[in-house]
Parts: structure tokens; C-alpha cells; sequence
């Protein structure tokens, strides 16, 4: 498939790795514009675990979630990608989706074989703005 417009359609539940606190950080805004838009994200980081964060349940590992995840969507750096790929495959993740920037060849080798989509340096944000709103701009262009 790797269509983001039809993956970004089809699967509403995102476990967002890496969300920050930060109201500022990018990971904490992503989330909240995929909130905005329908999608049910579950935070995941292990400093807040049992905490809320945008409303949201902090867990401590996607593994922890007893939700269907469809999409995990990683904000860690690329060496910390294999270890989240192997918990994407144990709960039956449909997407590993990493965020601008992050790649890994070994997690990209193991999702696939698991038949789970593997897309990488890609903003959830952007592409859904991309797709949906047909916006390419990362911020609203101020109107008269």
C-alpha cells in the first residue's frame, strides 16, 4: 500500500512514541492537530507514564496500551527504532511511522516482514495538511 493519503483514512488510533510534556516540543503539537482531526492518539513515554498529557493517559510502552493500535508513530532517534519496531509487530500494528529525520534499515527489514507498513521522514501533521486539507505550508499563511 505506503499510500499515506489511504493509511492517514483508514486508521484512526495512533501511539505516539516520544511525546513530550512540552506544549512547545513538535511531538506535543502533532499530537494535538491529530486530535483536532479524529485521530485517538496515545501517548507514549516512559518519564510520564500515568500522567496525562492533551487529555491523554501517558503509558510507559505501546506494549502497555490494551487498545488496537493501528499506527505507531515514532519522535525518538533512529537507533531507538528497532527495539519500538519489535513492539509495533507484538501488538499488530498495521503502521510504523517515523517522523522527520528518524530512519532505520533493520526496523524497516523486520516491520515488513511482519507485513506492517514501514514509512519514514515523514510528519504526520504535514502529510495529513498535505493530503486532506491540501495545504503544503507548514504554518497558515496570515490573509487580508
Amino acid at each position: 500500500m505506503n499510500d499515506i493519503k489511504e493509511i492517514l483514512s483508514k486508521y484512526k488510533k495512533i501511539a505516539m512514541v516520544g511525546v513530550s510534556n512540552d506544549p512547545k516540543k513538535a511531538s506535543t503539537i502533532v499530537m494535538k492537530y491529530m486530535q483536532k482531526y479524529g485521530f485517538k492518539v496515545y501517548p507514549v513515554n516512559p518519564k510520564a507514564k500515568g500522567k496525562k498529557i492533551l487529555g491523554e493517559e501517558v503509558f510507559e510502552k505501546i506494549t502497555d496500551i490494551k487498545d488496537q493500535v493501528d499506527i505507531v508513530d515514532v519522535f525518538r532517534p533512529s537507533k531507538e527504532v528497532p527495539s519500538i519496531a519489535e513492539d509495533a509487530v507484538k501488538i499488530g500494528a498495521k503502521v510504523l511511522w517515523l517522523q522527520l529525520g528518524i530512519r532505520n534499515e533493520e526496523a524497516r527489514k523486520l516491520v515488513e516482514l511482519n507485513k506492517i507498513e514501514y514509512i519514514e521522514n515523514k510528519c504526520t501533521k504535514m502529510e495529513y495538511q498535505t493530503h486532506f486539507l491540501k495545504m503544503r505550508q507548514a504554518f497558515p499563511v496570515l490573509s487580508d
